[in-house]
């Protein structure tokens, strides 16, 4: 899952983007307004979490414009202020959760897990792709019955393959969507990350679960039910 953040610290806005990468989110980083809106326009997060009081344009009109637009993209809004009234507006203005600042990034992460629920019904579903079993609640992968210990990157890509199966992702799409806009395009990570989760599904020999399409990227072909 992609995650914005909109944030003007940038103390802050990095601390943030570690918390959520390490629980397996790629995360981008906007520092006023105005780029915050640029980047939801045109790519598709799976949540925002968004400062209120932001330079060129704060918080409480991105939200407004981005529900102008009927994006229904889940926003936590961040603020210093504890106003009920700041409160108010900011949900008002179409975000789904408030959190003042300073705060844990334990109760951070946890509201962010709750939203993301909230937004998919069918998100906590388990997921199948023939003996391979994902549960996106407790974030357990079995194959045949068998826990399969996976990194947080290694789960997201996982999950990120078993959400499209029999689709042909491109590297350039699984690095968006896993590592973010920081991805350096003429990396291999990619590459070493579906070998490392081959070989902890037992599925380094041919034919591959994860298959390789050459010249283009890789595919997880689900056998039929």
């Amino acid at each position: 899952m992609r995650i914005l953040v909109v944030e003007d610290e940038p103390k802050l806005a990095a601390t943030l983007r570690q918390g959520l990468q390490e629980q397996g989110y790629a995360a981008d980083i906007a520092y006023d307004g105005e780029e915050g809106l640029a980047l939801a326009e045109i790519i598709r997060y799976d949540l925002i979490v968004l400062d209120l009081m932001l330079p060129k344009l704060d918080g409480v009109e991105l939200c407004r414009r981005l529900r102008a637009q009927r994006q229904t993209v889940p926003v936590l809004m961040l603020t210093a202020r504890d106003a009920i009234d700041d409160r108010v507006k900011g949900l008002d203005a179409g975000a789904d959760d408030y959190l003042v600042k300073p705060f844990v990034l334990r109760e951070l992460l946890a509201r962010v897990r709750a939203l993301l629920r909230r937004n998919s019904a069918s998100r906590d579903a388990l997921l199948r792709a023939g003996d391979i079993e994902l549960d996106p609640a407790s974030r357990e992968v079995r194959r045949g019955g068998i826990p399969v210990m996976l990194t947080s990157k290694e789960y997201a890509l996982l999950e990120y393959f078993m959400r499209n199966p029999n689709r042909v992702l491109s590297r350039g799409q699984i690095a968006e969507h896993i590592w973010g806009m920081d991805f350096d395009a003429v990396s291999n990570v990619v590459n070493v990350y579906v070998c490392y989760l081959r070989r902890k599904l037992g599925d380094h020999r041919a034919p591959h679960l994860l298959q390789t399409i050459r010249g283009v990227g890789y595919q997880l072909k689900a056998p039929s039910a």
